[in-house]
This record gives C-alpha cells, sequence and structure tokens, in this order.
C-alpha cells in the first residue's frame, strides 16, 4: 500500500477499522472524526480533518486541533474538499470508508465526486457489502472467484466485453435508463472487463454461492 491513503467519510461507519499500517497517509472529514472517536481510532494516526467544524466541541478537539483543516466552501461537499487537499499534496490512490449508507443522496453525492476526480485519483470505496469503484477501459478483477461482480453504467458504457462472469457481456452496452449489469458473479479467478466509450462502475461484492 505504498504510498495509499486512507480516507474516512461521513456515511455508515465501518462495522470493523481497517488495517492502518502501510497506509502513507491518513485522513477524515469531520464528520467522521466524530465515529471514528467511538471505534476507537489511534487518532494520533490523523494527518488531517477537514471540514467546517461547527458540530465539534470537547477534550478531543482541542488536543488535534494542529490537524484541523478549515473548509468552509458551501460549494463543495467535505468529501470533495478532502479531496482537493489530498490532490494538492500529490497523493493518487485513496480507499475510501463511510462513502455509503445513511442518507442516499449523500452516497449518490459521493459517488458524483469519485466521478469528477477519476481522470486524476484512484478512488476505491468500501463498506461492509462490496468495494465499488470506476474502471479504466481495460481492467482484470483478481481473486474473484464466486464472489458477486455488479457493472453500473454512468449512465452509459458501450461495447463491452466481459470473460470470466457467469453471464458474459460481448460487444453490448449498458445504460441507467434501459440495460444495467447487476447481480452477477464470477465464475474465474480472474474477470476481465473491456469497454469502449462511457464510465462504468463496478461493485466486487462477498461470496454469490
Amino acid at each position: 500500500m505504498r504510498d495509499k491513503v486512507l480516507l474516512f467519510i461521513n456515511g455508515d461507519p465501518p462495522k470493523s477499522l481497517p488495517n492502518v499500517e502501510g497506509y502513507t497517509f491518513i485522513a477524515c472529514t469531520d464528520g467522521a472524526f466524530h465515529y471514528l472517536k467511538q471505534l476507537g481510532f489511534p487518532l494520533e494516526k490523523l494527518d488531517f480533518i477537514s471540514g467546517d467544524f461547527d458540530s465539534h466541541s470537547g477534550a478531543d478537539e482541542n488536543v488535534y486541533e494542529d490537524k484541523f483543516i478549515y473548509t468552509p466552501d458551501q460549494n463543495k461537499t467535505d468529501f470533495h474538499k478532502a479531496l482537493d487537499i489530498i490532490l494538492e499534496k500529490g497523493y493518487q490512490n485513496i480507499d475510501v470508508f463511510g462513502g455509503s449508507g445513511g442518507e442516499q443522496d449523500h452516497f449518490l453525492g459521493n459517488l458524483t465526486v469519485a466521478y469528477s476526480f477519476k481522470e486524476n485519483l484512484n478512488i476505491k470505496f468500501y463498506d461492509e457489502f462490496s468495494e465499488y469503484f470506476f474502471v479504466p477501459k481495460s481492467v482484470v478483477l483478481k481473486n474473484v472467484k464466486d464472489k458477486l461482480i455488479s457493472l453500473y453504467p454512468f449512465p452509459t458504457a458501450e461495447n463491452i466485453t466481459t470473460k470470466g462472469l457467469n453471464w458474459s457481456l460481448n460487444n453490448e452496452n449498458l445504460s441507467v435508463t434501459t440495460r444495467i449489469g447487476t447481480r452477477n458473479f464470477a465464475i474465474e479467478d480472474e474477470v476481465s472487463i473491456q469497454y469502449e466509450k462511457g464510465d462504468l462502475l463496478v461493485f466486487i461484492g462477498k461470496k454469490y454461492l
């Protein structure tokens, strides 16, 4: 996980905390700071906490005040502003926890923010059900046999060909208005996905069978 960032944002807290060893940089938004305290996260490992801090009070906030980055811009979400900071610091690979759950408009907003950064950052979300991320025009997913694989166009993806899925696609199109590719599963340890136009979000779930 060399040069990889661990970022917590204010969706549903993870059921269990990820192993922080090996991450180069660790950050959270101010909303996530609250649940990290409750989960017993080692707050001293945080490199920054960003947000407008309108809900903060207490001893921990005073102790870690030197790690606060005040980001009051109401035209951007806290997730967007945290990514701005991470990009400015020169990092590209980011694992995000807390991106789903809670109010669903936040979840959709987080996907839209990740989409806006996809040319500059490699963002992978994790929750208790799956990991999900935007994929380039050609990708190989490894160690996925028997796992749920969902392909979600954002909003369209054209000429998709897959290998290693139970229901393969052969030069086919997906669109949010006509056809999506959810609830498939891997029959091989490696799954290859290629497409020519548009954008594709891939969800890798737990064992399907």
